[in-house]
């Protein structure tokens, strides 16, 4: 399914092109994978608790695929550990083991995509 998704994620870059809001990128994606019969969901809402006491929502996670997949877009220079660190803190708040980080920014996607398993 990473395949597939990255797949997609090409598709969109090579269409869009680099330069727009993050937010159009995840538009597209979720265009494509409506039409790849990808189950896919934008913007989850996803809570935080601390010491057993609910928070409210701590974050809200870009793309969900098919329940076990993260993808957290971005649209600026490079990753930095920052954003690495924080995708791994997000897998680890939704128990989830594989996420991708998608950087739109680029001339070619491929110099833009980081896989993290934890």
């Amino acid at each position: 399914m990473i395949e597939e998704v990255i797949g997609a994620a090409i598709r969109v870059h090579k269409e869009l092109g680099p330069g727009l809001l993050e937010s159009a990128y995840e538009f597209a994606l979720m265009y494509e994978f409506s039409e790849l019969g990808i189950e896919a969901a934008r913007q989850v809402e996803v809570p935080v608790k601390y010491r057993g006491q609910e928070l409210g929502v701590g974050f809200r996670a870009d793309i969900i695929v098919s329940d076990n997949l993260l993808l957290e877009l971005k649209a600026g220079d490079d990753f930095t550990a920052i954003h690495i660190a924080q995708l791994m803190t997000y897998l680890r708040l939704m128990n989830i083991k594989r996420g991708l980080l998608l950087n739109f920014n680029k001339k070619y996607l491929r110099d833009g995509i980081k896989r993290i398993s934890i």
